[in-house]
This record gives C-alpha cells, sequence and structure tokens, in this order.
C-alpha cells in the first residue's frame, strides 16, 4: 500500500515507559541526571518514540511495535535517534518527509525544562529538520495519576508531513 498523495499529512503519537532503577533516563537523546531510567527493550526513549510513532502514523505505516518489535533481538538497546532515522527512510520511501514537530514531555519529575533546547537539536538532527521546526516542551501532571507518582514518563507529539518535493 502507498501513500496517498496528499500536500499534507499529520500524525499524532504518544508514548509511556515505567521508571525503574538501574537504567540510564535518556529523552531526545539526552542522558538526564536521574535516579531512576526508564524500562524498555530499546533505551526506552520516550520522547522519540513518540515522535516515530506519530511520523509512522502520519504515513500510515502503522506505529513503532510494528516495525520494531521487542521481540526482536536486533533492536535491543537501540538509540531513539537511529529509530527516527529508520523511520526517516521509511519516510522516503513513500516520498515523504518531516516537515514539523511538537512534542511535550509529561514527567513530575526530573524536571525536562533545561535540557529541551538540545532534545530538539537532536530530534532534528536524525530528521534532518532545521531544530526551529522541532519543539519539545514538558509539563508536570501536579502529582497526579502515575506520572505524578513518579512511577513513569510519557511523551506526546504531532508531526507534520509533506511530499519530499514540495518547499
Amino acid at each position: 500500500m502507498t501513500a496517498r498523495p496528499l500536500p499534507f499529512r499529520v500524525g499524532q503519537g504518544v508514548d509511556v515507559h515505567a521508571l525503574v532503577p538501574g537504567r540510564p533516563l535518556i529523552l531526545g537523546g539526552v542522558e538526564i541526571p536521574f535516579d531512576r531510567g526508564l524500562a524498555g527493550h530499546s533505551d526506552a526513549d520516550v520522547l522519540s518514540h513518540a515522535v516515530c510513532n506519530a511520523a509512522l502514523g502520519g504515513a500510515g505505516l502503522g506505529d513503532l511495535g510494528r516495525h520494531f518489535p521487542d521481540s526482536d533481538p536486533a533492536w535491543k538497546g537501540a538509540s531513539g535517534a537511529a529509530l527516527l532515522m529508520k523511520v526517516r527512510e521509511m519516510l522516503s520511501g513513500r516520498g515523504l518527509r518531516v516537515r514539523q514537530i511538537d512534542a511535550t514531555v509529561l514527567a513530575q519529575e526530573p524536571r525536562i525544562g533545561p535540557y529541551t533546547e538540545k532534545m530538539s537539536a537532536n530530534i532534528a538532527q536524525a530528521l534532518g529538520l532545521p531544530a526551529d521546526l522541532v519543539n519539545v516542551k514538558s509539563v508536570t501532571t501536579e502529582k497526579l495519576g502515575f506520572l505524578g507518582r513518579g512511577e513513569g514518563i510519557e511523551a506526546q507529539a504531532v508531526v507534520l508531513l509533506a511530499g519530499e518535493d514540495a518547499g
């Protein structure tokens, strides 16, 4: 199945991982000093994963689990950047490119704000975008729910896709 020729396509993505001891905390390719990291088969970079899910969804390619299942040892420990670059290749095969990203990290702690600019730059680099077209922000959940109790971190992303030949 090929992508329909539309001038623009939009995808929305979400990813959530539990916080656990003994792993580094990596978000948007940035290692953040913290006493816990995210559990997962890969580096568990929820921000990069949410962006991948958004891009794949906008292209009509399903989700991250379809292409990079946790049952496949080839993806064990894979970085979010590696997944983003692979998604970029998949989009290119459909004549699409990511044009803009807006993403939010939901975490009670640690504070994410000091790292968002570097996260934006890392994601932009992996997708071949100018950094000013990738916006990463963060919010707490006011201590509500599993996120507020510090049990995990969630990321959400919206991605605008367009044909490679468009502007």
